[in-house]
């Protein structure tokens, strides 16, 4: 088989033949036909990640769409590494890809769309009519929250990024408002404030972590000894903007903000994870999602490793 190949932590992948796998118990072959490629496969990679590949070389990547030896179309997911033309999977790991949806669309959608997914409902129980922050709205994932927000009856939704194309393209897909981030902290701190209004935000989507969310967390502290009952549910999910900030007391105390991880670490059940991709699946197939895919040989792995496709999810096919 060809394959993405990872030789030693922080260097690019390289392109070559492998031995196809052998399916071990319970497992089947796979003929992979998309593959995409993610910041996670990146920062494992470079070794950044808690789950950087222990043996070497390795094959990248985890989740892909193929078909199954009876032609099912599905989206899968490998213990084996699938940034290749060949893998191995089970029956319980895959979810079909509707007729409605192209392979490299679904494989575009799998992970970002789940993870949007589970931070609405299953982390942050958004409800009908509460208002909805995304920060790092730009990116493939904070693309699919601000539609997704909008989706479960969001009654406002203030996108923020650094890309003003970005961001201008985000009204057509449900934001109410949108906040430039590469602003001195002064002028980002008044936005913020003015996009969230006297009530604030009652979900906040965070994909950046960093100087963004530390200015977004001053904005909550209150000078004075009024009695409040607020919630402002952050869901953590990224650190696109740096992997630490400082959180002052105060925020926590004077405010009522509740931070809540969505990660590997504190999944819900597979059934759900499933599930919300079926559903996800749904609405691309529907047209009522829209994700931007941008396919690439997998030849051309090296080359593309280090690109940003500022919205865009490149998609790796054979």
């Amino acid at each position: 088989m060809r394959a993405a190949v990872l030789h030693a932590l922080g260097e690019r992948p390289r392109y070559q033949e492998l031995p196809d796998p052998q399916p071990g118990p319970g497992e089947e072959p796979v003929r992979i036909t998309a593959c995409p490629l993610t910041n996670l496969d990146r920062a494992r990679a470079a070794g950044t990640h808690f789950a950087a590949p222990t043996e070497l070389p390795a094959v990248l990547g985890s989740l892909a769409a193929g078909r199954l030896p009876d032609g099912s179309r599905v989206l899968f997911r490998s213990a084996h590494g699938v940034m290749a033309d060949r893998a191995t999977t089970r029956r319980d790991w895959c979810v079909p890809i509707p007729d409605a949806v192209d392979d490299v669309t679904a494989a575009a959608v799998q992970n970002p769309g789940v993870s949007a997914w589970i931070s609405l409902t299953w982390r942050a129980a958004l409800r009908p009519g509460e208002s909805v922050l995304v920060l790092g709205a730009t990116g493939v994932t904070g693309r699919l929250a601000v539609q997704l927000a909008k989706h479960f009856g969001a009654g406002r939704v203030v996108a923020a990024g650094r890309d003003p194309r970005g961001l201008a393209e985000l009204r057509g897909l449900g934001a109410d408002a949108t906040v430039r981030l590469d602003v001195p902290d002064r002028d980002l701190d008044r936005a913020l404030r003015g996009a969230a209004g006297p009530d604030g935000f009652d979900v906040v989507l965070d994909y950046l972590w960093g100087r963004p969310t530390e200015v977004y967390l001053n904005t909550l502290v209150v000078n004075d000894m009024v009695l409040r009952h607020s919630r402002t549910r952050l869901v953590q999910v990224g650190q696109m903007a740096g992997p630490s900030l400082t959180l002052p007391a105060e925020v926590l105390r004077s405010s009522g903000l509740e931070i809540l991880g969505n990660g590997t670490g504190n999944a819900p059940p597979p059934e759900v994870l499933s599930g919300s991709l079926a559903r996800v699946l749904d609405l691309v197939g529907a047209g009522e999602l829209r994700i931007a895919a941008h396919p690439v040989p997998l030849a051309e792995v090296a080359e593309v490793w280090d690109l940003a496709a500022s919205g865009r999810r490149t998609v790796l096919v054979p």
